[in-house]
């Protein structure tokens, strides 16, 4: 018996990264997953492996800053499964830590699109049907520039800081109605966005003070998101859960 027996479960940014292994860990676990990441080809070849494990899958392109493709990608979800029980916004892309003075006014419109307003767009299609059965899971990947300063650049760390917001106002306007809202917010985690930042010699430095002296795996973030996903967090409601290797502490 999987842990998310019966459940289906929406994931974005699922072609590399973090949304990869929340996708194949929720199948291993029982899920059916609609994988969705504006990379296609990666989020196919992330299907056919969810499929070669006995896993059932459906890969999805999609822009989550593009309302009409999120709608569209949702009904198609539905079309193919009947209902989305999980809800996770996990695509995201960074600033390089641009400064305020240097970030345009389309590349802050570019950050918030993809990393805030993309979750409000998908939460917004999915939670009608999670309202209907009173049942339904919400998962916000925010990073610690969602809690503190200098985890990335003025773009990045505004559209956090919002969707640290965000999940705690849907959680207190439809927790009530049985929509369970919560946040992650990883440290340092090797996946390709990041992987070329963490040659560098002062973000290596970085990475090895925290009290982990080490960056994070992917999977790593994929477990604590299974917690939220299944029962065994069904107390846990609007809460930011560092995975950080303890980055907050220092």
């Amino acid at each position: 018996m999987g842990k998310l027996d019966g459940k289906v479960a929406f994931i974005t940014g699922a072609g590399s990264g973090m949304g990869k292994a929340q996708a194949i860990l929720f199948a291993k676990e029982g899920a059916q997953v609609i994988a969705a990441d504006i990379n296609f080809k990666q989020t196919e070849k992330v299907v056919e492996q969810i499929k070669a494990e006995g896993g059932d899958a459906l890969a999805i392109s999609l822009d989550v800053s593009n309302e009409e493709e999120v709608c569209k990608a949702i009904k198609k979800g539905l079309d193919q499964f009947n209902k989305i029980d999980i809800l996770c916004n996990t695509a995201g892309i960074f600033d390089g830590f641009l400064p305020s003075l240097e970030v345009s006014s389309d590349f802050f419109d570019k950050i918030i699109g993809v990393n805030l307003k993309g979750p409000v767009l998908l939460t917004n299609a999915v939670l009608p049907q999670m309202l209907e059965r009173g049942n339904g899971t919400i998962i916000n990947i925010v990073s610690v520039a969602g809690i503190t300063a200098n985890g990335g650049g003025t773009a990045y760390t505004i559209s956090k800081h919002g969707l640290v917001g965000y999940t705690k106002q849907l959680s207190t306007e439809y927790g009530p109605k049985g929509i369970k809202v919560n946040a992650i917010a990883p440290g340092a985690i090797l996946t390709n966005m990041t992987k070329e930042l963490f040659e560098n010699d002062e973000v290596k430095k970085s990475i090895n003070s925290v009290p982990a002296a080490r960056y994070g795996e992917p999977e790593e973030i994929a477990s604590a998101s299974l917690f939220l996903a299944s029962s065994d967090s069904d107390f846990v409601h609007g809460s930011i859960l560092p995975v950080d290797g303890g980055w907050l502490i220092k």
